[in-house]
């Protein structure tokens, strides 16, 4: 049918999915694999698999309404929380804003808007996200989301770093310089380091926010926590397939881990 959103079109993958056909094609895979083809009660799928993928996916990416009929496969494509970490892993956790449509689930933040607040969680080092929490409202400061969005108990005891906005939470925040102090080279230093790793979690709510249903979500109740876990899968998977690019190198990880041993 003429202005179907198809696989058979394969120039329409990587702007619809921000994955390269060959990706799109092992996320597939994957996904048969879980069963998330298998027909239960009811109708059978109107449409194959991978036009279903393809489908959900574009319409996260553009927030635009579509025609076609088909009931996505959403807990099949979203990220499955980690559950172990290497010894001297480096996580990194931030919060992000979520405009939200459905108001019982939301709360006008310092954006003005009725939001959500996420916690997501990344692994410094390959820069991939590991942990998504359970939206909050939009006022929730990060010190609570923390706590009350489960990451803080998905993370456990694992080294992770964040701003200056989780005070009494026992991550590791930058120094403060105290009124008429300066702070000794050391601390700069660290502070250096430590805002040269943590930008990488801003970097990546960035590129998750190329798909414009986190810009205005208008899916309910936990549809905005699903569309997150599905679009932090996308973006794990796109990084992926840049793995051998020299942006994913590790000094600044490194030099915050020697820094840390230091002081802590």
């Amino acid at each position: 049918m003429a202005g179907d959103i198809t696989v058979s079109e394969p120039s329409w993958t990587a702007p619809f999915t921000g994955l390269s056909p060959r990706a799109f094609v092992k996320l597939v895979t994957k996904l048969r694999r879980g069963a998330a083809d298998a027909v239960g009660n009811g109708l059978p799928w109107g449409l194959p698999l991978m036009d279903r993928a393809l489908l959900v996916e574009a319409y996260r990416r553009t927030n635009l309404t579509m025609r076609q009929h088909h009931r996505p496969p959403r807990s099949v494509l979203a990220l499955q929380p980690r559950k172990r970490f290497a010894k001297d892993a480096v996580l990194i956790v931030g919060g992000t804003l979520v405009p939200t449509r459905d108001h019982s689930i939301a709360e006008q933040s310092k954006n003005y808007w009725y939001s959500t607040n996420h916690q997501v969680v990344m692994d410094a080092d390959p820069r991939l996200v590991v942990v998504v929490g359970q939206p909050l409202r939009g006022n929730r400061n990060d010190c609570k989301a923390w706590e009350e969005s489960g990451a803080i108990a998905a993370v456990g005891r694992t080294l992770t770093i964040a701003d200056g906005g989780y005070p009494g939470t026992g991550l590791v925040m930058p120094h403060r310089r105290r009124e008429s102090e300066d702070l000794p080279d050391w601390k700069k230093a660290h502070n250096k380091s430590h805002k040269q790793v943590r930008a990488r979690v801003e970097h990546v709510f960035a590129r998750m926010k190329a798909w414009k249903i986190l810009r205005d979500c208008r899916l309910k109740g936990d549809g905005v926590h699903h569309a997150m876990l599905g679009i932090a899968r996308m973006h794990n998977l796109a990084l992926a397939g840049q793995a051998s690019r020299p942006h994913l190198d590790r000094p600044h990880s490194r030099r915050l881990k020697d820094h840390l041993r230091d002081s802590l």
